[in-house]
């Protein structure tokens, strides 16, 4: 089952667009009382999945959404690197500073995903 966000608890969302998303699956969550910031935080994290990976894919069927999904939800929490979180990802540790000896002779492995829409990159041991 799929999960719909119910914009703000505002009138605009009629009981007749719940009827038609429940049809098809789709349960509706209203938006938490008293929590102003949760509709930015979740408006903010759409904008970076359309930016990032919805409007550079070409989604064929549910399957291959539901998939493309799943790993855009795993790289973003384990690999890709938030500013808020001096470059670390929600799920990893901080990475640590690189002294002069490692820059010398660092080198960088990268990994596509979805067809390489996505690419993750680490040190080479």
């Amino acid at each position: 089952m799929c999960l719909a966000r119910r914009g703000d608890r505002d009138a605009k969302y009629p009981a007749l667009i719940d009827k038609i998303l429940s049809s098809a699956g789709i349960a509706t969550v209203q938006t938490g009382v008293r929590i102003p910031r949760m509709n930015s935080i979740i408006e903010r994290w759409v904008k970076t999945l359309r930016a990032e990976l919805l409007d550079r894919t070409l989604i064929w069927n549910q399957t291959y959404l539901r998939h493309a999904l799943r790993e855009y939800e795993r790289h973003y929490n384990e690999h890709r690197t938030h500013r808020s979180l001096a470059a670390a990802a929600p799920l990893r540790a901080r990475p640590q500073p690189l002294v002069p000896d490692q820059i010398e002779r660092l080198t960088i492995d990268r990994q596509d995903r979805l067809g390489g829409v996505i690419h993750e990159y680490r040190h080479a041991a």
